[in-house]
């Protein structure tokens, strides 16, 4: 009597294989665009953030030096930025390279027309309020 010998072949098929590469593919379309916007937004929210600390410095610098009005350079605004920080050493200019330009007391900076065009895709006009 022959007896037929049990041997399992365990494994995946090739269209198995297949399908859990496309579901991966899918899955990696889907994500890789949504990490790169969330990365222009955290940009965004970067430069309007040194915005913010720019003002701030602005009104102090003007307070300590009795002025109302005039041009301070970044290098007189230094001393109310806090060491050790990304917009202390930055030579002012944005995350992104571009000048902040120059600053007036009592007048809130402007974001840089190129990073407001390199950024506009995820950060509208009234987000950079009262920065535009």
């Amino acid at each position: 009597m022959l007896r037929k010998l049990n041997t399992k072949h365990a494994g995946f098929t090739l269209v198995e294989i297949m399908i859990v590469v496309a579901i991966i593919a899918l899955l990696a379309a889907i994500a890789v665009p949504n990490f790169l916007r969330s990365r222009k937004r955290s940009q965004a929210t970067q430069v309007l953030e040194d915005l913010r600390i720019l003002d701030s410095a602005v009104d102090q610098y003007a307070i300590e030096n009795n002025r109302s009005s005039g041009n301070p350079s970044f290098a007189d605004l230094q001393a109310y930025i806090k060491t050790g920080t990304r917009l202390h050493g930055s030579g002012n200019t944005d995350i992104l390279g571009a000048s902040f330009g120059t600053f007036t007391i009592d007048t809130p900076p402007k974001v840089p027309s190129a990073t407001f065009t390199a950024l506009s895709d995820v950060a509208p006009a009234s987000f950079w309020s009262p920065y535009r």
